[in-house]
Formats: C-alpha cells, structure tokens, sequence
C-alpha cells in the first residue's frame, strides 16, 4: 500500500466576490488553516493584512494581525479536537474569518475543541508588583490573550454546534482614524 503526501501548506488568501446586487456595506474574508503546517500563523497574518488594506482600515492592520497571530496560534499549540471531531491522522482545522461591517471589524478563529479559552480577570499586574514581582506574577505563559483583550474592543467565544468553538474579536471603526482612502 502507499502512503499518498498530502501538501498542507497554507492557501494564499482570497477575496471572496460579493453576488450580483450586493451592498459594499460588509465584507468578508474567509481561510481554512491545517495547524500542521509550517506557515499557518504567516498565512492568517497575510490574510488579515490583505483584507484590511483592501479596505482602507490600514489604521488597525499592527492590532488585528497581532490578534490574529495571538488567536492562531493559541489554537495552534492548545486546542485538542473533541473526541467526535478527532479523525486518526487528519489535520486539525483552523478557521479565520474576518467580517467588516460599517461600524465593526470581527475576527473570528474556529478550532476543533469545544474547552473555553482562559480569559484573563482583572489586571495582568498590579502597580505595587513592579519593583520586585513575585515568582508567581512571572508567568512564562498565558499573555496572548490579554494583549487581545487589551487590543480589542471586545473578545469572547462562542461553542460550535458540530463541537469545536470560535473565539471572537470585535474593533470598532466609528471613531478610529482610517488610512484616507475612500
């Protein structure tokens, strides 16, 4: 029997065509990631990068592509496909969406389990730790989400119906400076 070698390296990203009579009013990107593979996080940057300049939102292209960066690679090294999920050597999947809206940018990243991510409560550190931190208060992991939640107007997750669960980020556009094209 042979062994057939799939190539999963990441898609480029595309647009995709809004139908005939479509308002310009949202837009979407979408792209569909193998953590497998040795450019999944570039790949997610490279989209988010294209759609927001694409859509004269150059302002917040540093923010979103660091929480996109963040959001992927979480579900790069933590997310465990649920067990209904779980196909014995199959990729695990990662979905990137970015919606644009007239007021709203969302970033959304699906992985294949349904554990809720562990947001930050609270201060990351209190001004009283600076000086002299106790070893506890160093932690050497557990920071990206609170850069996200720090970037972001507003974060949270919601489950999948199929299993799997999608972490969500919301910029808000109203107010925020733009890159000056129309």
């Amino acid at each position: 029997m042979s062994v057939r070698r799939m190539d999963r390296s990441a898609l480029r990203p595309r647009a995709i065509a809004l139908p005939y009579g479509a308002t310009q009013l949202e837009q979407f990107r979408a792209l569909t990631l193998f953590t497998e593979s040795s450019d999944t996080v570039q790949a997610a940057r490279k989209l988010v990068r294209s759609a927001l300049e694409d859509w004269a939102l150059g302002a917040l292209v540093d923010d979103v592509v660091l929480c996109a960066s963040e959001l992927v690679g979480n579900a790069v090294h933590h997310a465990i496909p649920d067990d209904r999920l779980a196909v014995p050597t199959a990729a695990r999947r990662i979905d990137v969406t970015l919606t644009k809206w007239p007021k709203w940018l969302f970033l959304g990243v699906t992985d294949e389990d349904s554990s809720p991510p562990q947001f930050s409560l609270g201060k990351a550190s209190s001004p009283e730790l600076v000086d002299d931190p106790p070893e506890p208060a160093l932690l050497d992991s557990g920071r990206g989400l609170r850069i996200v939640q720090v970037l972001a107007d507003s974060l949270w997750w919601s489950p999948e119906e199929v299993g799997g669960k999608t972490v969500f980020c919301r910029f808000d556009l109203v107010g925020r400076a733009s890159d000056g094209r129309t």
